[in-house]
């Protein structure tokens, strides 16, 4: 069963990008790939893919010649846990000492500083103290 709270090591991350860019797989391709990607062997990538189905982070389907693989875990589920970890981690949860901290170092272009005032013109339109 998954943990609704486990995040990705990166060795998963990589077997989990390859579902979400294109699913299902068969254990042949996702092997493939991670071996074009990472350059993995292909017994270390069919070792990874078994023990995530055996975790629930994918799940299969029988094809006609091979289980078809697919992540049991969204990208954006994966990337709101990833960034709630590291937020809490390296900021102790500030959402305003990270934006602080980069924006302190001039480490935001136009487009970025844009990006943040429309963020918080949405959160502000919600109803966000």
């Amino acid at each position: 069963m998954t943990n609704e709270k486990q995040r990705l090591t990166n060795t998963e991350w990589e077997v989990c990008e390859c579902l979400w860019e294109s699913s299902p797989l068969t254990m042949t391709q996702i092997a493939a790939r991670l071996t074009e990607r990472t350059g993995w062997t292909k017994s270390t990538g069919e070792t990874l893919v078994r023990r995530m189905a055996d975790k629930g982070l994918l799940y299969w389907e029988q094809g006609r010649k091979a289980k078809l693989y697919y992540p049991a875990v969204s990208r954006e589920d994966a990337v709101v846990r990833e960034t709630r970890g590291f937020l809490q981690k390296v900021f102790g949860g500030s959402v305003g000492l990270l934006v602080n901290t980069i924006a302190e170092r001039e480490e935001l272009d136009r487009k970025e500083i844009d990006q943040l005032y429309e963020a918080l013109r949405k959160l502000e339109e919600r109803g966000h103290d």
